[in-house]
């Protein structure tokens, strides 16, 4: 289980930070990079599209500035996500501003294609793919992908519904590459226990809708910092696909979230408009199982020096009792 060259001591803890829809942008990604884990945007985020290229520039030249003047700090690259979905009209735009940025790592979601894997491994970049299955994530590796993220229930956003062992386990057993998990991550224990269960990264997501360089709006980190696991529903209503949701903002939008009715995935839309300029991102909130260990909506920096406390005083717990 070797992380690529680009990820060694490159990171502060060892995490990459999920790409959020419409609350991801460059001030979250360069704050998280700064302060040792893998920043993360979805290309979508970028509008009009001609803002991608502007956002790329932007992460790079500030990431090079802070390394150059804090040469003992690691300073972590970042990632794009790219929905290779078909109905993402944006898809080969996007692609050609990634490859001339050379973005060091783009994240493939909802489809995976060879074109766009060569297209990265071009200029030396890396894909990570993520699945909620271990079928998904054989033919992700087959189409030349580099890695994986496996989305296990609980994820925040589109997530599967597999236990996070069992989908890691069945990874491991033939994929000795890269392999992340998501899933209901968001204190220092819960990404030990994920390198526990083989992962060599975790992916958190709904920790970081609570910073304060996050896009979100101020009602949605609060319904974060106040929820638990028992606040989360999960639909395919919104989307078209299956994902997490916050139930305070499903009340919200006049639904009941114990009687939602089932959506026609054929209706899925991630084109430059459709679902995702819809109401359905804008006011039903994405969150993950985790949110219970958000207390307070802090810096990125903080939350992840937090983070990184938590997980080493899980690490010390274990030689003790080894």
């Amino acid at each position: 289980m070797a992380l690529p060259t680009l990820l060694k001591d490159a990171l502060s803890i060892p995490v990459v930070a999920s790409p959020m829809f419409l609350c991801s942008g460059p001030e979250l990604v360069i704050a998280q990079c700064q302060a040792g884990v893998v920043g993360s945007f979805p290309a979508l985020n970028a509008r009009p599209a001609g803002l991608l290229g502007e956002w790329l520039a932007q992460i790079a030249a500030a990431n090079a500035a802070f390394a150059a003047g804090n040469p003992g700090a690691k300073v972590a690259p970042f990632a794009v996500n790219q929905i290779v979905h078909r109905s993402n009209r944006r898809l080969e735009q996007d692609m050609a501003v990634i490859v001339e940025h050379r973005v060091p790592i783009v994240i493939t979601s909802l489809g995976a294609r060879p074109e766009i894997n060569d297209a990265v491994h071009s200029y030396g970049g890396i894909v990570l793919h993520d699945v909620i299955s271990n079928e998904f994530a054989r033919k992700a590796i087959d189409k030349g992908a580099d890695g994986i993220i496996a989305v296990a229930a609980g994820a925040g956003g589109h997530a599967g519904t597999q236990s996070p062992f069992a989908l890691l386990q069945e990874i491991r057993a033939w994929f000795d590459g890269p392999l992340l998990l998501s899933g209901a991550i968001a204190h220092g224990r819960s990404i030990l226990a994920a390198q526990a269960a083989g992962a060599d990264l975790a992916y958190v997501g709904s920790a970081f809708l609570a910073t304060t360089e996050a896009k979100a709006d101020a009602a949605y980190q609060q319904m974060i910092v106040s929820g638990s696991a028992k606040d989360i529903v999960y639909s395919n209503l919104f989307t078209g696909v299956h994902g997490n949701y916050l139930r305070g903002s499903i009340e919200a939008a006049g639904l009941d979230p114990d009687h939602l009715p089932v959506s026609d995935p054929s209706a899925m839309d991630f084109g430059s408009g459709g679902t995702t300029d819809s109401k359905a991102w804008r006011d039903i909130w994405g969150a993950g199982q985790g949110i219970g260990a958000v207390d307070a909506v802090r810096p990125a920096r903080d939350l992840v020096a937090r983070l990184k406390s938590e997980y080493e005083a899980a690490r010390r717990d274990l030689l003790t009792y080894a």
